[in-house]
């Protein structure tokens, strides 16, 4: 059983107390992309409100995760369609499938 930990982060100019499992190298990294995509919807210039372009980034950074598991699936059937064409070209005696 993994242990909680506080670890405190800067997002936009403000501190946020944040209890995670995970070390405070990753939740600091995240916080960091997390500040960096509102700070570009800012820079932008159609937003100003700070609250708007945080609801803008995470739309922005759930597109990326949506399509980084659109082409994890993706070369998951690519790796299971090339195995069994790999398996078709065993000898019998070797063709188990998994």
């Amino acid at each position: 059983m993994s242990t909680k930990r506080s670890v405190r982060v800067s997002i936009v100019g403000e501190e946020y107390p944040i209890r995670t499992e995970r070390s405070a190298e990753f939740t600091r990294a995240v916080a960091e992309y997390v500040d960096r995509t509102i700070r570009s919807v800012l820079d932008s210039g159609t937003v100003i409100e700070t609250h708007k372009a945080a609801i803008l980034a995470a739309m922005k950074i759930t597109d990326e995760l949506f399509h980084a598991r659109e082409e994890g699936e993706a070369l998951a059937a690519d790796m299971h369609a090339l195995a069994a064409e790999i398996r078709r070209l065993l000898p019998p005696a070797k063709r188990e499938t998994v």
